[in-house]
């Protein structure tokens, strides 16, 4: 999400703003008996390119094939391309007014999302043709798959829990960092672990959630990778979103929007 054409030094501004509030939360005192999130990083193992035109909304690694979908009314668009090579394999452009959100993979089937819209949006896996729309209430903003369900955030602190095929609501949870709510989660990963990573918009925060109860059992500050950008590269992005993890290893794909490259990580203490 989220006033996502806001000028970047605007958007820098905002981003300062939410992680000093952020940081200040987590530096008081938790409530008592609250879980602590594990403190972590992102080691680079590895930098890949990225679209630099590419307003990074949702990103999602499904069989060797790279899902990525962007945002901003008539610039959005869901793209496959093949991990090993970058050549694209299919793209499908959203028409206006839609303003495109979160994707996820379920079978022969991506879901994506829009923002304001109120809309999901069905596509054929291998050509990413539209086959059908749902219609749901609220703002869209990320979107990942469990084996038994779809997970989406809104902007808010809560995580919805959807029926893979209908789309319909099937439950929610509040999610707290050291014991206090923790809002604006975004883009979001179900990773192999039944963990949730979720961006935190504008702030360079990625947090894991533990779905079953909500708590943020781990926090990543993420700021390193933002830097490791040459200074050439820096004067045109954006905020930190979009995260995938690579199948079958602890590591994760991580990039921002309007970002030139993309980051192989591990997240550790």
């Amino acid at each position: 999400m989220n006033l996502r054409s806001t000028p970047v030094r605007a958007a820098i501004a905002v981003s300062a703003a939410a992680a000093a509030l952020l940081t200040g939360c987590s530096g008081s005192t938790p409530p008592a008996g609250a879980t602590i999130a594990e403190r972590m990083h992102p080691e680079i193992v590895r930098e890949l390119p990225h679209d630099p035109s590419a307003f990074t909304q949702g990103l999602e690694i499904s069989d060797g094939t790279l899902f990525e979908s962007t945002g901003r009314v008539g610039q959005s668009w869901v793209r496959a391309t093949a991990l090993d090579s970058g050549t694209e394999l299919a793209r499908a452009d959203l028409a206006r007014p839609m303003f495109g959100e979160g994707i996820t993979v379920v079978d022969d089937t991506v879901w994506q999302i829009t923002w304001k819209d109120g809309v999901a949006i069905e596509r054929d896996r291998d050509t990413l043709a539209q086959r059908r729309t749902v219609d749901y209430d609220g703002e869209g903003w990320g979107l990942c798959t469990q084996p038994d369900r779809l997970v989406m955030s809104n902007g808010s602190d809560t995580l919805t829990f959807r029926d893979r095929e209908t789309f319909a609501e099937t439950g929610t949870v509040d999610v707290t960092l050291d014991g206090r709510p923790i809002d604006k989660l975004n883009e979001l990963e179900c990773a192999s672990d039944g963990s949730v990573y979720a961006n935190v918009w504008t702030t360079d925060t990625i947090v894991r959630i533990d779905p079953a109860t909500g708590i943020v059992t781990g926090r990543i500050d993420a700021a390193a990778l933002k830097d490791a950008l040459p200074s050439g590269e820096r004067g045109g992005i954006d905020v930190l979103n979009g995260i995938a993890q690579i199948p079958g290893t602890d590591r994760f794909l991580v990039t921002g929007k309007l970002w030139p490259r993309m980051f192989e990580v591990r997240f550790v203490a």
